[in-house]
């Protein structure tokens, strides 16, 4: 399937992506911040970005600006449980306006993470739910 490299500095947060993902069958490398996840996609492909907007020293937008920067083509899921309503949803706006194809609000379900995942990698905008291999 898919190489997915997760960014979150809620270690909590990235256990949970990664065993949902592997599960669907995704190979999972994560980074517990914006500079650590800077260093493991500069030293192999990915196929998918999910990162947090909300994070010390590197944040999300920064992030997102230096992946796009070092490669235009990078899929990329902004997640973000920052602040409630309109903050969280401002926070998300901001991704997609510097590159994140797809905005996930924290918390979400494995559902609407795998779907997203499906999306990414597909660039399918109205798939039927995938399936685990």
């Amino acid at each position: 399937m898919a190489r997915i490299l997760v960014i979150d500095d809620e270690a909590a947060i990235r256990s949970l992506i990664r065993e949902i993902l592997e599960e669907e069958g995704h190979e999972i490398t994560d980074a517990a911040d914006g500079i650590q996840g800077m260093e493991a996609f500069r030293s192999a492909p990915f196929d998918l970005v999910i990162a947090d907007m909300l994070m010390p020293g590197m944040d999300g937008v920064e992030l997102i600006m230096e992946l796009t920067g070092l490669s235009p083509q990078v899929r990329i899921i902004a997640i973000s449980g920052g602040g409630r309503g309109k903050e969280a949803s401002s926070n998300l706006e901001l991704a997609r306006d510097y590159g994140a194809q797809y905005l996930l609000a924290k918390p979400f379900t494995p559902r609407e993470l795998i779907q997203a995942v499906y999306r990414s990698i597909t660039d399918d905008t109205d798939p039927e739910t995938p399936r685990s291999s």
